[in-house]
């Protein structure tokens, strides 16, 4: 038995955004939000649901999964595997899209519902704590209050969670498991065997895709496949030309330090052959000195009268 991984977002529409699918998205959503009770999500209505054929004719698009519930809260689900150049001002602006377009020209304000946008990343992207959920909103910055709270930001990062599948406490780790590892799976493990489980393990199962869904999801993997290959030659590149730049950089001021070191000799014997031996402060002058001050006080030697004369300001 064989799965498709979660952290591809071709695969993780087909599993959270598919029509048929609404309990696998509501199951996540809960458990991440820690909606319980009345706040629970009764009705799911997904806006853009997974289909494969629509998704082949667009050239370029953001696989993210949007839905609303039966409150008129937004949710904008999205599954990131590679940093890009602005991707936090991206994911803000996406959620700022989605506040404003629910309603038209004229329309009154209070028509506005919130919008939660959950973004998962498949790398580091707050490297200054180590919890791998975390949840972002406005807060006033005396009273710690919140006041504008209609655009919330919830962010799963894979890397910072290591937990093993027994070690897993709660629907949300075994979610955030599933999304890691379902790939390498190969049947469904007895902790994962629950209803909303199962079904997103059938959804990913590869003998479930059609030919189009695995061109789509092979051609998703070598997309990202590329992109990490240039990233990686662009970060082999830029260390050769650091270590060429270095070595240059290493051999100039290698020149630089031994005619400093070959003036200041030189600068000694004409000294101890004009005025004799040389006091301590002179020495630690010499020593202290860079190479064109070194060589302005050779040049003095011929004309100076004693040692204060060469080394005058």
């Amino acid at each position: 038995m064989k799965f498709i991984d979660p952290r591809i977002d071709f695969a993780f529409k087909k599993i959270f955004g598919s029509e048929d699918a609404k309990d696998v998205l509501i199951s996540f959503l809960e458990s991440l939000l820690g909606l319980e009770g009345e706040r629970q999500i009764v009705e799911l209505t997904i806006l853009d649901p997974f289909l494969a054929p629509r998704i082949q004719d667009l050239k370029s698009t953001v696989l993210d999964v949007r839905c609303k519930d039966r409150r008129g809260i937004s949710y904008v689900v999205e599954m990131q595997i590679e940093k890009v150049a602005g991707f936090l001002k991206r994911i803000q602006y996406n959620s700022a899209k989605a506040y404003t377009q629910q309603i038209s020209k004229g329309e009154d304000y209070p028509k506005l519902n919130q919008v939660i946008a959950v973004t998962i990343t498949d790398f580091i992207l707050f490297a200054n704590f180590r919890h791998c959920v975390s949840c972002h909103e406005s807060r006033e910055t005396l009273t710690g209050n919140s006041y504008l709270s209609d655009i919330v930001h919830y962010f799963v990062e894979l890397p910072k969670f290591d937990q093993a599948l027994d070690a897993c406490d709660g629907i949300l780790e075994k979610w955030i498991y599933f999304i890691r590892h379902a790939e390498t799976l190969d049947g469904v493990p007895p902790q994962l065997d629950l209803p909303p489980f199962r079904h997103a393990f059938e959804k990913a199962m590869v003998a479930n895709m059609t030919t189009d869904e695995l061109e789509l999801y092979d051609k998703a993997g070598i997309a990202i496949a590329d992109a990490r290959g240039r990233v990686q030659l662009a970060r082999e590149e830029g260390e050769q030309k650091g270590r060429q730049e270095g070595r240059q950089e290493g051999r100039q001021e290698g020149r630089q330090e031994g005619e400093q070191i070959g003036e200041a000799k030189m600068l000694k014997r004409l000294l101890q052959r004009r005025f004799g031996t040389l006091p301590e402060w002179a020495g630690e002058k010499i020593a202290n000195a860079e190479l064109p001050v070194l060589e302005t006080w050779s040049l003095r030697i011929l004309d100076a009268h004693d040692l204060h004369a060469v080394f005058a300001d």
